[in-house]
């Protein structure tokens, strides 16, 4: 008895250890990143509490792959990987969104999560 009740006990140890590896990590910046674009989208979708908890976490951990792909990679492969990533966190999203919510951030999504801001010279136009 005292066995089989070990068993149990060290299984749901395990079981609670296994947690997501990627945010374990402190990743302050990005969690505050995370919380200011949640709440962005938060004036225009109106989540409700627990769907806005999700929402956020699940913002933090594409923000962690981003920026993992921008320390990593360059040019047009990057670009690549950033734009697939994109579509997984939208696909991501319509687990926690209601079918209107989805529809609306999938709508709003370029303007406020843009995926790669071009700057133009003003100097090189004007020889």
């Amino acid at each position: 008895m005292k066995t089989t009740l070990f068993i149990i006990t060290l299984l749901f140890t395990f079981n609670l250890s296994a947690q997501d590896p990627i945010l374990q990590k402190d990743h302050e910046a990005l969690q505050v990143t995370a919380t200011k674009i949640a709440k962005t989208y938060d004036d225009q979708i109106g989540l409700d509490g627990k769907q806005f908890i999700l929402f956020e976490k699940k913002i933090e951990e594409f923000l962690i792959k981003e920026e993992e792909i921008h320390e990593n990679y360059k040019g047009e492969e990057k670009l690549d990987l950033l734009y697939k990533l994109r579509k997984a966190e939208t696909m991501e999203m319509r687990n926690i969104l209601t079918q209107p919510q989805f529809d609306l951030y999938r709508r709003i999504k370029p303007q406020l999560q843009p995926l790669a801001m071009v700057s133009t010279d003003d100097k090189t136009d004007n020889k």
